[in-house]
């Protein structure tokens, strides 16, 4: 029912994994092969293929919230993550610094590559008083950040399956737990997505409010 907005998505979505794919330069946990491009007809191609994983994601996150025990998952065990402005700040910085350490310590901070962002937003958002992802499940309502990490894992299900069966790919080199693959991934790397999928709704909701607000001035 937001046409402007979910075609909103589709660029924002392509500049939102090229950031990943930055940070990835410094850990090399995946790489692409079969892929037989000049450089700008791969930005070309790779950004159309990019913009396809907000829009998935958040309309996966559509799809599970219609299922009835999601709505049960709005009465669960409370629990406030770092809500006060002081611990927020040391979250920020340290989270910052693990974004600059992970290209010289790529073996042993890798996971940071997914974490670190999602820290970095919730601590500048608490900084600036705002509702953050995590506020609701302060109030024991876990709505979101279950059906956004599940909706993240359940397409990241089928983008390694796909990818598993084409002929230009990605592969992954992950330490120390690469191994007990599904498809291409090895099976701990399916943990990424939960974090993702929680960025993604992140970003989702400042697109919505930014687009709300436009709006309204008009």
């Amino acid at each position: 029912n937001r046409p402007k907005y979910f075609i909103m998505l589709f660029p924002v979505s392509a500049a939102f994994w090229w950031f990943f794919e930055y940070l990835n330069r410094f850990v090399q946990n995946w790489q692409y092969v079969g892929v037989h491009f000049s450089s700008l007809e791969y930005f070309f191609y790779a950004s159309i293929s990019f913009s396809t994983v907000l829009p998935a994601v958040l309309g996966t996150r559509e799809w599970i919230q219609s299922f009835s025990w999601v709505e049960k998952c709005n009465n669960l065990i409370p629990f406030s993550i770092f809500q006060s402005k002081p611990i927020a700040l040391s979250v920020l910085m340290a989270s910052s610094a693990g974004i600059v350490l992970i290209g010289i310590w790529p073996d042993y901070l890798f996971p940071l590559l997914w974490v670190s962002p999602l820290l970095i937003i919730v601590s500048l958002q608490i900084l600036s008083g705002e509702n953050h992802v995590f506020s609701d499940i302060a109030r024991g309502d876990w709505r979101l950040v279950i059906s956004s990490a599940l909706a993240a894992l359940f397409c990241g299900c089928f983008w390694e399956m796909w990818n598993y069966f084409s002929l230009a790919k990605w592969i992954y080199s992950v330490p120390f737990v690469h191994r007990y693959e599904i498809f291409e991934m090895p099976v701990l790397g399916f943990a990424g997505y939960l974090p993702f999928g929680i960025e993604c709704a992140i970003l989702g909701k400042i697109l919505a409010r930014n687009f709300a607000r436009q709006v309204s001035i008009q």
